[in-house]
């Protein structure tokens, strides 16, 4: 009897068919995001060295007091915004988009036109 795949399980295996096609370079590094029900995360990544580069989220010291009262949407914008600005100043303009098996919709479609509207290519 086959076991039932959990909606968890089965994001991770859309994630990692997703990773076999999408690596970051120190060119052209991967703007990962993560969903949770609470927050988001994003992260600019050089998979060729292994480190972050940048990353931005919903709990972000500096954010916290921008993010009182918003709804997730309104946050994940705020934090397309600040991940833009924070790769900008390193440097970095252009990236792969890594959305992390979740659907491009929603809070992961808002965190990318932000970035994209802060100055990211992709």
């Amino acid at each position: 009897m086959a076991k039932k795949k959990t909606r968890a399980a089965a994001r991770i295996m859309r994630h990692k068919r997703i990773r076999k096609h999408v690596r970051g370079t120190s060119e052209r590094p991967r703007l990962s995001v993560f969903r949770s029900l609470t927050g988001i995360y994003a992260q600019v990544i050089d998979d060729e060295a292994g480190r972050t580069l940048v990353s931005a989220s919903s709990i972000d010291g500096e954010l916290r007091a921008e993010m009182q009262g918003l709804t997730k949407t309104e946050q994940a914008r705020i934090v397309g915004k600040r991940l833009a600005e924070r790769a900008i100043a390193q440097g970095i303009t252009r990236v792969v988009f890594d959305r992390g098996g979740f659907r491009y919709m929603g809070r992961v479609k808002a965190l990318a036109d932000a970035a994209r509207e802060g100055g990211l290519e992709f």
